[in-house]
């Protein structure tokens, strides 16, 4: 069915450290700025070619926050990074006053995010950082699926002036998109056409969207699989077209289903094509520690949950 073939495991953190790699090599204003997490962010080969445009400032993340939106002033671009908690919950104050108030044009870049953290558990997971952050005004909200995907948005977000929250995980997934792309903010992506159910992803869990699209072709379920990577500004064009030829959709991601993607998806739809909806997300709670794998399959955030939630919504037609 999929036309889309996994081209081996890589962590979407390494996509990132990727894309930092060639914008030091191609664009001279960006600096970087890390909370002592260098190894983790896997952007040791921006630092070492470009030692003078790195700023290591320690367990501050707020001090973080306050350096980048002062470097903006002067023309830099600045890629803060660190977890995904400390880089939105920690710091929230400072990311609204001083950099969304002021339309700084800071890029937060934050990894280990969502139940996929694993081991390390709740206090470092964070489910609620897409609600957070897509409610400040002018922030951007991108949160992509894979390798390839994640150093493109990296890429293309140096090019977009404005504030911008990249989101991104620790585990080794999939690596199923092109290695060419172009990164296009806002714009959704089609990656199965279906006539049946509308299924919309995003980050880890728009290959597992895929597989379950291959599972339910073989019961006779045309499944149309949209990934949204990026959840503010949202492509609602793309979300009303499919699910106006389909009746019904399932949104997915790995984050709490209050505030996240889908319920954005919900105020399209009830603003312009009410229709049945189901959520595959965390249900108001907090992770724990455990592998990704296991995570995954007890909070109902892979394959075989959406499939299930295809048949509840299916139902409701």
């Amino acid at each position: 069915m999929t036309k889309y073939t996994d081209q081996g495991k890589q962590d979407t953190r390494s996509g990132y450290g990727a894309g930092m790699t060639e914008l030091g090599r191609t664009n001279p204003n960006v600096v970087a700025l890390c909370a002592d997490l260098v190894g983790s962010l896997k952007i040791e080969t921006f630092i070492e070619e470009n030692p003078e445009r790195f700023f290591q400032v320690g367990i501050a993340e707020a001090n973080m926050m306050g350096l980048a939106a002062g470097l903006t002033i002067g023309g830099k671009i600045p890629f803060a990074s660190s977890f995904a908690n400390f880089a939105t919950g920690r710091v929230y104050d400072q990311i609204r006053q001083s950099i969304a108030y002021s339309d700084k044009n800071v890029k937060i870049c934050a990894s280990h995010a969502g139940l996929t953290l694993g081991e390390d558990g709740a206090t470092h997971q964070i489910l609620e950082d897409i609600g957070l952050m897509k409610m400040l005004p002018g922030m951007t909200v991108i949160n992509p699926c894979d390798f390839n995907q994640t150093k493109a948005a990296t890429i293309a977000i140096a090019d977009h002036h404005g504030p911008v929250y990249l989101r991104f995980g620790r585990p080794k997934v999939p690596n199923f998109t092109p290695v060419d792309q172009k990164f296009e903010i806002g714009k959704a992506l089609m990656l199965n056409e279906g006539t049946d159910v509308t299924i919309i992803a995003t980050g880890h869990l728009v290959w597992e969207a895929l597989l379950a699209a291959e599972s339910l072709e073989n019961q006779g379920i045309s499944a149309e699989v949209i990934n949204i990577h990026t959840i503010k500004p949202l492509d609602e064009k793309a979300i009303l077209d499919s699910v106006k030829k389909t009746g019904c959709v399932v949104t997915a991601e790995e984050h709490n289903y209050l505030g996240g993607l889908g319920e954005s998806i919900s105020g399209v739809l009830a603003m312009h094509h009410p229709a049945p909806q189901e959520f595959v997300a965390t249900k108001d709670t907090f992770g724990e520690s455990g592998t990704p794998e296991q995570l995954m399959e007890k909070y109902g955030l892979n394959n075989k949950a959406i499939e299930e939630a295809v048949l509840r919504v299916l139902k409701r037609k």
